[in-house]
């Protein structure tokens, strides 16, 4: 089956949603393109409709199937470590390499969350520096600024991150 593609308005700008098979494949920034609406069905209406809802405050989790089509193997780890992240929570790109088995890994761990096809639904936004601060966000600072103080997350809870076991 080919790629499907929607472009939906949110509070941070339009975001465009691509999925394949039934699963959503990407969600990403700035399309270029104004909102064309979700499709009437399937996946691509199924997020369109849970992003709505989180960004309203009524979802503090989202429930969708998702595919990585690309990245390499540490990189779908790293992905997947994300999900782990709780709503309203943040944790340091040290915190979820040591997560992952290797504290010295956080730089590797922050350029795979750059590079995160799936932005919001898995939820990068939720990594700050070692010192809590907002540091590096492919949808820029701003954004992630805004997706914490939606959760109502501190960047000062990184020094409290939560456990993550994967």
């Amino acid at each position: 089956m080919s790629e499907q593609r929607c472009i939906v308005d949110s509070p941070v700008g339009p975001l465009e949603l691509r999925a394949r098979d039934g699963a959503l494949t990407g969600l990403g920034f700035d399309p270029g393109e104004p909102p064309s609406g979700a499709p009437a069905g399937g996946v691509l209406a199924e997020a369109a409709g849970q992003l709505e809802e989180y960004f309203a405050g009524e979802r503090r989790a989202f429930d969708l199937p998702l595919r990585f089509t690309r990245g390499s193997a540490f990189e779908r780890r790293v992905w997947h470590a994300l999900l782990g992240i709780p709503y309203g929570r943040t944790t340091t790109y040290g915190a979820l390499a040591a997560a992952l088995g290797d504290p010295g890994l956080a730089r590797a761990v922050g350029a795979a969350n750059g590079r995160n096809p799936i932005a919001i639904v898995v939820p990068c936004h939720r990594v700050v520096g070692a010192n809590g601060r907002l540091v590096g966000y492919g949808g820029g600072l701003e954004r992630k600024r805004a997706l914490l103080a939606l959760e109502g997350a501190a960047a000062a809870e990184a020094a409290a991150s939560p456990q993550l076991s994967f």
